[in-house]
């Protein structure tokens, strides 16, 4: 099969004040299309990755070296020690500061990644009801007896759309969901923006990317297998000394957590690659969900033989023009 010619990286699209956002489930390729469209457009690259926010949480993030940046500039990467607990307030309040500052310069921000309340607090007039001391300790509490599995039933059925968003071993994030459930009367979901222009900050075009179920399993343990050969290891290893154990968001996340129950002795190198590989194949459908509702994103299929930039540039000449 002939490959398609893509464009050469300097092509311009007239983007305005508009943002640019790569989204998607983890590993169909959203960093390196974010790089190419950033070099195409004269942009700049935002992080929406809640995870790569972290100080050396690098290889099991597949975090982009700075090498791979080809001289684009990112931002909101490495910003957080790995004891900080994340909060999606202070990053929307990064996100805007770093978006409007590209836009200020003249620049094109391309927003990236798959964390999608990050994503759409961003993007998206995104309010964050208050808390309550009694009602945060209460749950607290519950998530300690009962464990986060039981919360998350609840959640389930208390609002359906939010517990298919939320990892069921999430017990912070689903805490936060069941508080503003009873502090508001209402589901969680419903403090999102809306799917139309009156929920958006700032106009946006999003770009999803997308892969066949069997080719995205696959390529999913790819990912986890490189990053057991290039020293994952050793990575949670040198994190465990820098607080790692203590960071209620970063200890949680995706082959962290199963590393350092490998590190603890509950489970063999294998066993934690193996479930590792299983929790992000589950990650990756709950991605797909949460980004398949939004009518907004206009999706490319990422699998070889297209060429992702100029569908691309394509999808962004067509919005420029609308």
């Amino acid at each position: 099969m002939t490959r398609p010619q893509c464009r050469r990286p300097g092509t311009l699209v007239g983007m305005g004040t508009r943002v640019i956002a790569v989204v998607g489930a983890t590993a169909t390729g959203k960093s390196g299309l974010a790089i190419k469209l950033a070099r195409a457009l004269g942009g700049e690259v935002v992080n929406a990755d809640s995870m790569q926010l972290y100080q050396g949480m690098d290889i099991g993030t597949a975090k982009e070296p700075e090498a791979a940046w080809q001289g684009v500039p990112h931002h909101l990467l490495d910003v957080w020690p790995v004891t900080r607990t994340a909060n999606v307030a202070d990053y929307q309040g990064l996100a805007r500061t770093a978006i409007e500052d590209i836009i200020a310069r003249g620049r094109v921000p391309v927003l990236v990644g798959g964390s999608g309340l990050y994503v759409r607090a961003a993007l998206g007039e995104l309010h964050f009801p208050g808390t309550d001391s009694g009602t945060r300790a209460r749950l607290e509490d519950e998530l300690g007896r009962l464990g986060p599995a039981a919360l998350h039933a609840r959640l389930a059925r208390l609002d359906p759309a939010a517990a298919g968003a939320i990892l069921p071993s999430n017990g912070r994030r689903i805490v936060r969901a069941l508080e503003v459930i009873e502090i508001s009367g209402r589901p969680f979901t419903a403090t999102m923006p809306a799917y139309d222009s009156a929920g958006q900050a700032r106009p946006a075009v999003q770009i999803g990317l997308t892969l066949p179920r069997p080719e995205l399993d696959e390529a999913i343990a790819a990912r986890v297998d490189r990053m057991w050969q290039a020293g994952f290891e050793a990575e949670v290893t040198g994190l465990v000394a820098r607080g790692l154990r203590d960071g209620k968001t970063a200890s949680r996340a995706l082959g962290y957590q199963q590393m350092l129950c490998c590190l603890d002795g509950e489970l063999t190198l294998d066993q934690a690659r193996l479930q590792t590989i299983k929790a992000t194949r589950r990650f990756a459908r709950r991605q797909e969900s949460w980004f398949g509702r939004d009518p907004r994103v206009q999706w490319l299929d990422a699998g070889p033989g297209h060429c992702l930039l100029d569908q691309a540039l394509h999808l962004l000449e067509a919005a420029a023009h609308g």
